[in-house]
C-alpha cells in the first residue's frame, strides 16, 4: 500500500455511516531552479501530502481540504467537513457518488522526472542559457511528481501517478526579450538547447522595432498563441456549465469553424500528462470538442451530466460547482506546413510569438482583448523583414477560426504556454486570414 492508498482509506474509514464521500489523496514533490541575468539564484523543493473530502449528509454537500495528515489531522478534516454540510443548504443538483467503474491503464508516470536533481535542472538552465550568448537570460525549470488515489462510498476507486517537467524563459537585449517554452512527462524529453535557441533569435531579431499602424493583419501564430486561444475556448465555450446557462458559444452539431480546425481532449494520448480520473473518480477518455470545424462535444462533470441527462466525460475538479467542468489534456490538431511554410506563404502579415494578459469581453462570440508579447514580426513576401512593436488586439476567437479563415496549421505541435498555465495545452502555429490589431501596448 502507498502512503496515498493509505491516507484515502484511513480517511474513509472515519466518514460515518449513511454520509457519502470522495476521497482524494495527492502525494508528490515540486521542485524549481530559478534563473536570472543567466545565473541560477534559487533552488526550492517541496514534498506534499493533501487530502481533500466531499460529504453529502442528506442532500447537503460541503468540501474540506487539509494537509495536515496525522491522525488528529485526519478526525478534524472529517469533523469540518461533516459539520460544514449540515450547514449548507440542501443541493439539488448534487449527483451522487461517482459508481465504480474501470480506469483506463495509462501512466503518465517518469520516476527520473520525480526524483530529478537540481543538478540535472541546472543543465537544462546551462543550455538554455548557452543557446544565447552575450543575451540576459531568466527563466525556470520545474519537475514534480506523484501519486493520487481516491475512493468513494459507492465503492469507486482509482489510483495513477503522472509526472512533469516545465522549462520556461526569455533572453534579452537592452531593448527586446525573446520567449521559449516546452513541456512534457519527463525532463528527458525537453531539448533546453532548442528553447534558447528559439528565444535567443526573437530577442536578437526584434532588437529594433517599429511602430505598426492598427487593422486587420493575416497572422501567423505561435503555438503559445495558439495555445491561449484553445485554453479561453476551452473554458468559455466547451464547458457545459457554461453551455447549460446560455453562456457558451458552442452550437453542437453546427460547422463553427473551418474544416482545418479540430480540438480534443484525451488522456490516454501517449503525449498527455497527468492521471486518468478526474477528481470525482470518473474515468477520463477522449472527448472530441471540434471535428474538422464542426462542433460536436462537451466537457462534462456528474452535475452537468446530470443536467443535460447524458455521462460524465471525467473533467470535474475541486471548484467546478462554480466555474464549470474543464478540460485538462487538450490537443489542437495539426497540420501539413513547417513554420517557414506558413510565413512564405503571406504575403503581407505577421508572426506572432506570445498573446498577453487576455481578457474576455463577451464570452457568446469569445471577443478577447489583450497584447502581444517577447516578438512580434512584419511578414512581407514570405519574408520576416523587421520586428513590431507590442500591439493590442480585440478579436472574436471564434471568428478568427471560422470557415475559411484558417489558412494553414504547422506541423510544430508541442505543450505550449498559454494564458492560464502551462503543460496542458498542445498546439500547434496557425496561420489565420485575418487578426484585428486596434492599437499599440498602451491602448
Amino acid at each position: 500500500m502507498s502512503r496515498a492508498s493509505d491516507l484515502v482509506d484511513a480517511t474513509l474509514a472515519k466518514v460515518p455511516s449513511g454520509v457519502d464521500a470522495d476521497v482524494r489523496a495527492s502525494v508528490g514533490n515540486l521542485a524549481l531552479t530559478r534563473f536570472a541575468n543567466g545565473f541560477i539564484h534559487q533552488n526550492v523543493a517541496e514534498d506534499s501530502e493533501t487530502l481533500s473530502l466531499r460529504v453529502a449528509v442528506d442532500g447537503r454537500v460541503a468540501l474540506a481540504t487539509t494537509t495536515n495528515t496525522s491522525t488528529d489531522g485526519l478526525d478534524a478534516l472529517v469533523d469540518s467537513a461533516i459539520a460544514a454540510a449540515r450547514l449548507s443548504p440542501v443541493d439539488p443538483d448534487w449527483p451522487g457518488p461517482a459508481p465504480a467503474a474501470a480506469v483506463p491503464g495509462i501512466e503518465h508516470f517518469d520516476p527520473a522526472t520525480a526524483d530529478a536533481s537540481p543538478r540535472e535542472r541546472a543543465e537544462r538552465v546551462r543550455s538554455f542559457v548557452d543557446a544565447g550568448a552575450g543575451l540576459l537570460a531568466a527563466g525556470y525549470c520545474e519537475t514534480s511528481g506523484g501519486e493520487i488515489v481516491f475512493a468513494n462510498t459507492a465503492g469507486q476507486r482509482a489510483e495513477g501517478r503522472s509526472s512533469q517537467a516545465i522549462l520556461d524563459g526569455i533572453h534579452q537585449t537592452p531593448t527586446s526579450a525573446g520567449s521559449g517554452h516546452a513541456a512534457g512527462a519527463s525532463l528527458a524529453s525537453l531539448d533546453a538547447g532548442a528553447v534558447g535557441s528559439l528565444a535567443a533569435r526573437r530577442a536578437r531579431e526584434s532588437a529594433d522595432p517599429f511602430d505598426l499602424k492598427p487593422g486587420e493583419y493575416e497572422v501567423v501564430l505561435a503555438p503559445e498563441c495558439v495555445a491561449t486561444i484553445a485554453v479561453f475556448m476551452a473554458f468559455y465555450g466547451f464547458n457545459a456549465k457554461m453551455h447549460l446557462e446560455g453562456r457558451s458559444f458552442a452550437e453542437i452539431g453546427e460547422t463553427q469553424f473551418d474544416e482545418r480546425f479540430s480540438i480534443w481532449d484525451d488522456v490516454t494520448d501517449d503525449r498527455a500528462m497527468g492521471v486518468p480520473f478526474d477528481a470525482e473518480g470518473t474515468p477520463k477518455r477522449k472527448v472530441e470538442f471540434v471535428s474538422d470545424g464542426t462542433t460536436v462535444g462537451l466537457a462534462h462533470d456528474r452535475r452537468t451530466a446530470r443536467k443535460a441527462g447524458t455521462e460524465s466525460t471525467g473533467h470535474y475538479g475541486p471548484g467546478s460547482e462554480s466555474y464549470g467542468p474543464f478540460p485538462t489534456n487538450v490537443f489542437v490538431g495539426g497540420g501539413d506546413r513547417s513554420v517557414d511554410d506558413l510565413i512564405a506563404e503571406v504575403d503581407r502579415g505577421l508572426y506572432v510569438a506570445t498573446f498577453n494578459y487576455c481578457r474576455v469581453l463577451d464570452p457568446k462570440s469569445l471577443s478577447v482583448t489583450g497584447l502581444t508579447r517577447n516578438g512580434t514580426f512584419m511578414i512581407e513576401n514570405g519574408r520576416i523583414t523587421g520586428a513590431v512593436t507590442n500591439l493590442r488586439f480585440t478579436q472574436s476567437f471564434v471568428a478568427a477560426l471560422a470557415p475559411g479563415r484558417v489558412l494553414g496549421v504547422g506541423t510544430d505541435g508541442r505543450f505550449a504556454d498559454s494564458e492560464f498555465g502551462a503543460g496542458f495545452i498542445h498546439a500547434p502555429s496557425m496561420r489565420l486570414a485575418g487578426w484585428n490589431f486596434t492599437g499599440g501596448a498602451s491602448g
